[in-house]
């Protein structure tokens, strides 16, 4: 008797299963989206524990691949291809999100995977084909979706079913970009003091030429409660400056800039976390900030950094010059 070993660590449940020609002869599974390292080792032993008590032999190991958050899913991959090495057995990667879809028939519908941070992998499937990349979409996006939507955990019986097609996969699928990026290179990050005034105000009228912050302005900021103002420095030049101030419930970005020959360089972006990092220990419920419309540059950083377009302001900028004002949630 041959059976195929199924394990996936890519949602909050550690899941495995023996099966053998489609049908589950054992499945087993825990709850606890912090626990995988500790669980998948025990689910296993019980299992090895049926095959010796029912004279079984696992002839290969099939994988749930993703997508998931990093370490969990690491676990159940690293574990399952450790195993099918030490026992000289083959073993083939399935899509997570396939494994969900594998028990729907609707004509439309889209699968979930919670990705944790108020957000999900998605995977949109029609007449039973995949038909969208998969991406990351935050809780709300999730809400506003059209056709139905199903999350949940793959299963023993479907990881094994997708274990014998064509669409094999053998490497992880990390949709979500990686937290840590390198800072950037002989860039100083510290907060203002009185003396970056002058430069920073320079900064601001050779940017903003039409419509610029007054020095009062800046003072009037630097002096004020609940808020966190830093500037970014190369070789003791100011070269960039942020700030953000809580206001009720939210922080809010006041403003984000970088000289133009330094863009481009990630120096808005480890700003941007910063400020979001600063904004977490306030234990405010979201960030929020206004963008110039048509803002080409730092639209793309937003976006990759969680923040959603929620409204617009008209003539915010100026007369015929709007703003779309996005939100951060940082609360689940």
């Amino acid at each position: 008797m041959s059976i195929i070993l199924a394990i996936d660590t890519s949602t909050d449940r550690t899941t495995v299963g023996l099966v053998r020609d489609g049908e589950v002869a054992l499945e087993l599974f825990h709850d606890d989206p912090l626990a995988h390292g500790e669980v998948l080792p025990k689910l296993i032993e019980q299992l090895l524990g049926f095959t010796t008590a029912n004279g079984v032999e696992i002839e290969q190991v099939a994988i749930g691949m993703g997508p998931g958050p990093f370490t969990g899913l690491r676990v159940g991959i690293s574990f399952g291809r450790a195993f099918a090495f030490a026992r000289n057995i083959p073993w083939v990667g399935v899509d997570s999100l396939h494994a969900i879809a594998h028990a729907h028939s609707e004509p439309e519908f889209v699968v979930a995977i919670d990705a944790r941070r108020r957000e999900f992998f998605i995977q949109r499937f029609r007449d039973g084909e995949q038909v969208e990349a998969t991406r990351i979409v935050q809780r709300e996006e999730l809400a506003e979706i059209s056709v139905p939507v199903h999350q949940g955990h793959p299963s023993a019986a479907a990881i094994s079913a997708l274990a014998g097609n064509s669409r094999s996969v053998v490497e992880p699928i990390y949709i979500r970009k990686p937290d840590a990026y390198p800072a950037p290179k002989g860039v100083k990050f510290r907060p203002w003091n009185q003396l970056d005034l002058v430069p920073i105000y320079a900064l601001e009228q050779a940017i903003y030429p039409e419509d610029p912050w007054s020095l009062a302005q800046f003072k009037e900021e630097f002096a004020g409660p609940a808020r966190h103002y830093l500037v970014a420095e190369v070789e003791n030049v100011v070269i960039g400056y942020c700030g953000v101030m809580v206001q009720g419930e939210v922080t809010d970005i006041l403003t984000l800039t970088v000289s133009p020959e330094h863009r481009r360089k990630g120096i808005a972006r480890e700003m941007l976390k910063r400020m979001i990092d600063w904004s977490r220990n306030q234990r405010v419920d979201a960030v929020m900030l206004e963008m110039r419309v048509g803002n080409l540059e730092a639209h793309p950083l937003y976006l990759a950094s969680g923040f959603r377009e929620i409204s617009m302001r008209s003539d915010y900028y100026g007369p015929g010059v709007d703003a779309i004002v996005m939100r951060k949630e940082l609360k689940a």
